[in-house]
């Protein structure tokens, strides 16, 4: 049985990751539009590096390379990228795509305009050597728009309890509610890579759609999935 945390999940869904047919892999893809609906309104895409950092099978990615972005993604899970770089050439998209990690990112600084990093900061091993390899790779007045999950009893109950226990629109294992981050600490965190917060907001379902699952949107509560907004700033 796998333990928490378990990240074989998006290699393991990566042949289907775009059909449609892994509910959690589609509620994935429902929440891009809600993230963006929010980030657009701090963040001008067109003709800008992005990095898409734990970009799985490419559904952010995506999104920003038809706002006009020129998108990096990045992701240790292989297959997962595989999958990102065969459907991005089948929709005619030049989006670059590359295995690793954010704790060991190897392009130059100052090599992108934003960096993006979505449902990924409450699974990485080193919290802070990814924040300051994404302030390195960050122009001087890059922006770092990000969410993650909220560190409490409640989070513990919707991420864990109900929605890998009860209606398993997650995969079990897929989160250690130990791994997840209060927005106090990361505050603490993005300022000691000198990325300066910015903008906060809620992130969570604000209807379903005709097959059932959850669409999601800002809202104003960020006790379970919160979203930010960091510019990065002189040492």
């Amino acid at each position: 049985m796998a333990g928490r945390n378990d990240l074989k999940i998006y290699d393991d869904a990566a042949a289907n990751w775009w059909s449609d047919d892994i509910r959690w892999v589609r509620i994935l893809k429902n929440m891009v539009p809600g993230r963006l609906k929010w980030f657009d309104r701090h963040m001008s895409w067109e003709g800008k590096r992005v990095l898409d950092l734990g970009c799985a099978g490419g559904f952010m990615a995506e999104a920003l390379a038809r706002r006009g972005a020129r998108v990096t993604g990045l992701d240790p899970a292989g297959q997962a990228i595989e999958a990102a770089r065969s459907h991005a050439a089948a929709e005619g998209l030049d989006i670059r795509y590359d295995i690793g990690t954010g704790e060991e990112m190897s392009y130059a600084d100052a090599s992108f305009d934003a960096v993006v990093c979505v449902d990924v900061l409450e699974h990485v091993r080193d919290l802070t050597a990814v924040l300051a390899q994404v302030s390195r790779v960050l122009v001087a007045d890059g922006r770092f728009l990000f969410d993650t999950i909220n560190r409490n009893p409640l989070s513990r109950l919707a991420a864990i309890t109900v929605a890998e226990d009860l209606l398993r629109v997650l995969p079990k294992g897929t989160h250690d509610p130990d791994m997840f981050i209060t927005p106090d600490e990361l505050a603490a965190a993005l300022e000691a890579a000198n990325l300066t917060p910015r903008r906060w907001s809620g992130l969570g379902p604000v209807g379903l759609n005709r097959r059932g699952d959850p669409v999601f949107g800002p809202i104003p509560l960020r006790t379970v999935i919160y979203m930010g907004v960091a510019d990065k700033t002189a040492p």
